[in-house]
């Protein structure tokens, strides 16, 4: 979960997403110099979410999406209380409605 709250660390993800890249290019994609890049892909490879690989001089950072279903099942529980929370709203939107009638 750490690696997930920093705002360039989840722009990465964003961009591995749909491509793999190297950390150069993912420089060229955040506001932030080469070094902090490499930090961030650091933090990502450490906690699963990133794996690199060589091709000749260049690294190559692809997104392991199965390292997101830790993070999902925790939300689960949120998406629960959300929903009951919103189905109890839209009950109250539809009992006003009658009301004004």
């Amino acid at each position: 979960m750490h690696a997930l709250t920093d705002l360039n660390r989840r722009k990465v993800l964003e961009i591995l997403r749909d491509h793999e890249a190297t950390a150069g290019e993912l420089a060229e994609a955040l506001p932030i110099a080469r070094p902090g890049v490499s930090r961030h892909l650091r933090v990502l490879r450490q906690a699963g979410l990133v794996d690199v690989r060589q091709d000749a001089q260049r690294r190559i950072y692809r997104l392991r999406p199965e390292a997101l279903i830790e993070v999902d099942e925790w939300l689960e529980a949120y998406r629960v209380l959300w929903r009951h929370r919103l189905d109890a709203l839209h009950t109250e939107v539809k009992r006003g409605r009658k009301a004004m009638r």
